[in-house]
Parts: C-alpha cells; structure tokens; sequence
C-alpha cells in the first residue's frame, strides 16, 4: 500500500490537524495505521473522533482500547456516546449524529479535512442497494472520495481498495481492531447486500470493485453537467418562496424537468428524500400538466403538493402537525413555512438572526415545537416563559404551536427565531462560530 499515493488529493501545509472517524474496526484502524505512516514525511497533527453509540455492552472496553492506542501514538482522542435516539431510522439518525460530532471536532481544530474508511466494498453496497431501491443521478454513483462541505472536505482514500486488503493490512502491520458483531446480522438491508450479493460478484471478478467505481465516476461527471445546465433553469422556474411557475417550467427540457422537480423536493425533505421515489414523482408530473385549475396530491410524512393555477406549491399540513422535532443541518425548511439555516456571515444582529459560540452550548442543535413549561434564559438576564413570549409580540394561537424553538442538546432553549434571542447570543465583538438566520 503506497501511502503517499493515498494522500495525494489533500492539501495540507505545516501544522495542519488531519481528524477522522474512527469506531475500532478495521477498516477506521487501517486508516489510522496509513495516517501514522503519512505522520512520519509530514508535520501533521492527528485527531481521532470516536462516537459510542451505545448499542453494544462491548463497546466501552473498545473505547479504552482505542483511547490508549491514541495516548501510545501521540494522537489526540475526542469521543462522544450517544445518550438518545429519537423515533427516525436508527442509522440515518445515528449517522447523522455523528456526522455533527465530526464537523464539530472538525472546527474545533480548525481542520481543513474530515477522514473516513469508506472502502470500495461500501460503495457497492450503496450502488446496489439505491439501484433496488431507485434513486437520482447523482444517488447511483454512491458517494464520492473527496465531498467539499461548509469550510471543510470529506476525504476518502480507501474508495479504490477492498475490505479485504484492509483487513490484511491490519494483520501485517499487527494492528488492533475489534468487530462489531450487528455486521453479521441479516437484519439490516447493507448486512445482507454484503453477504449475499458481493461475495458473488467478486467470484465472478475479483477486480469488480474497480469497475463500480469507474461507473459511479462517470455518474458524477454527468451529474455535474447535467446539474450546471438544471441550474440555469431552476432559478428561472421557482420562485423566492419555493413555489414553482408551471408554464415557465414546462417550456424546459423534459430530462431536465425531472431534475429540477428532483431539487424541488430535496429543497423540502431534506434528509428524508429517501421517502420519495419515481412514483411520487410521476404524481407531480401528471398534476403539473392536469387541465384542473386547482388540485392537489399527498406525498409521505403529511406532505401536500398543490397546484393553484400557473403555480406549483409543496408544504406539510398544518391540520396534521401538532408538533415537530428536527436536527439542525444546514438547513431546515420549517413546518411553518419559513427556513432556518446556518451561514457563514451578516451585519445584521436582529431577532431573525442570533450568533452562537459552540463552547457554550451542547451540539447539535435542535428545532422544536413548544413544551408546557418553557423558559427561556433572555439576553440582558432573567428568565422568560415562551408563552409571554408569544402574547408580548402578539403572535396568534394558530401559529404558536408550529413555532420553530431552537434548543441545544441539552435542552436549553437558545433561540426563537424571529421573536428573541437567549443569553447565548453574542455580539459581533465576541467569539462566535455558528449563525443562524430565520427567513
């Protein structure tokens, strides 16, 4: 294994901090092993990122091993457990977790990369498994090596490599890992994609990875060109406020139709895109070109498509939500219709937008309806409950129920967007590195 060859697409100068995820199997421990020897030609510091997520009795003793691995080879250790999962998917929800983590560890250190193990066997998995279950163009290609996200990169440099020969590196170099025994379970879709469908593919080439992963880059080559064309239409046809104008969309080409409509949604459903499939999207189509002045279909999770003349809109239905819990990613399209989003800078210190120090406050941060009880620390001191709140500013009673509430993880209310801001806001003259803005 060449490990300058491995590195080669990252940038990196003197003193730079490299982190990556690490759980203690093989694969995240060859990674660690690759980053040892890349230490050795460059004046690098190391961070090794660990979530527990609290699913396995064994998975504390692992957390030990590893923390004293990094303490033997001079690599700083930052670890989390996840205490609580919410009602989502266990792994979309936990992988989201993490991912939060990471990013927070990620600027913590002010890194300019996130690492990870992701071998060429996880992306054939990912291939075939949105093969079966349909996806987008961009969503058949799997993942790519290098992810350019909010001031950091994504790298993964074993994409070209199996699992196999990580594991043989491993025990070559007499690295220690552990296995996570949930992978032999025949429960998880990806379980039994990598028990039934890879090992006979491989017998029929054992280069097969290789070619997944010229299709996937020829995937993201199209998609590139395809989405820089969308792009130029898709501001045409959808309006500031989300809404889509049917003549002017119907006037583009039909290949890029999809596309556009494709983003329209994801727009909406954020992570939750994989609730929507082509049969959804034919609906959309079929009501876009209805002759009916005024119609409507109903997608997952309460969501309405409506149709009001020339003019397409989506929303979830107020009469079906009675409340609401979502974790802050970049961006969040609210029940009530407006976004809350992360950005980079504004002059502006209104009450539609609040600057965060994460020192201060437990990540990730969460959006939520209000609770019986609420209180809010405010900025300038005291305590004030939300319901005053909401009467002060004269906010009606049919609105204060989807209210958007941000809460950290641990429940402090630092944030109502729009209305007023808690203790934790800082100004411009302070230390911050989140902001959010309510629009």
């Amino acid at each position: 294994m060449n490990i300058d060859n491995l590195y080669n697409d990252i940038k990196i100068k003197s003193g730079d901090f490299l982190v990556f995820g690490c759980s203690y199997g093989p694969d995240s421990m060859a990674l660690f092993k690759t980053l040892l020897e890349y230490r050795k030609n460059h004046d690098i510091r190391l961070v090794c990122a660990h979530v527990n997520h609290g699913k396995r009795k064994e998975s504390e003793k692992e957390k030990e091993e590893l923390e004293e691995f990094c303490a033997k080879n001079n690599v700083i250790f930052e670890y989390m457990k996840i205490e609580r999962y919410g009602d989502d998917n266990f792994h979309n929800e936990a992988r989201n977790i993490r991912y939060d983590f990471f990013e927070q560890i990620v600027k913590k250190y002010n890194a300019k990369y996130l690492l990870t193990a992701h071998h060429g066997d996880d992306l054939m998995e990912t291939i075939l498994m949105r093969i079966a279950r349909g996806s987008t163009l961009e969503g058949y290609a799997g993942f790519k090596k290098l992810v350019k996200m909010n001031g950091y990169y994504i790298f993964r440099p074993f994409i070209s490599l199996t699992k196999e020969e990580l594991v043989d590196y491993c025990h070559k170099n007499k690295i220690p890992y552990a296995i996570d025994s949930s992978n032999n379970s025949s429960v998880y879709t990806r379980n039994r994609y990598r028990k039934n469908v890879l090992p006979f593919l491989k017998k029929e080439d054992k280069n097969i990875h290789q070619k997944f992963l010229k299709f996937s880059s020829l995937l993201i080559e199209a998609n590139n060109f395809i989405e820089k064309e969308a792009c130029k239409n898709f501001k045409d046809v959808i309006s500031d406020n989300n809404t889509l104008v049917i003549d002017k969309f119907l006037n583009v080409d039909s290949f890029l139709q999809k596309i556009i409509l494709e983003k329209f949604i994801s727009n909406f459903y954020q992570d939750d895109l994989i609730l929507i499939n082509d049969k959804h999207l034919t609906l959309i189509m079929k009501l876009i070109n209805s002759k009916k002045s005024n119609s409507r279909v109903n997608l997952p999770n309460d969501v309405i498509v409506s149709k009001s003349y020339n003019l397409l809109t989506i929303k979830r239905s107020p009469i079906l939500i009675s409340n609401y819990e979502i974790e802050l990613s970049e961006e969040v399209l609210l029940p009530n219709g407006h976004k809350l989003k992360k950005i980079d800078y504004t002059p502006l210190h209104n009450n539609s937008v609040i600057k965060l120090s994460s020192k201060e406050i437990v990540l990730p941060l969460i959006v939520r309806t209000r609770k019986v009880g609420d209180v809010m620390a405010i900025k300038g001191g005291g305590h004030k409950k939300i319901k005053d709140i909401f009467i002060d500013n004269k906010i009606p009673l049919t609105e204060r129920d989807l209210w958007p509430i941000v809460v950290d993880s641990a429940s402090h209310i630092v944030f109502i967007p729009g209305l007023k801001k808690s203790k934790f806001d800082k100004t411009n003259n302070e230390f911050y590195d989140i902001i959010l803005k309510y629009e």
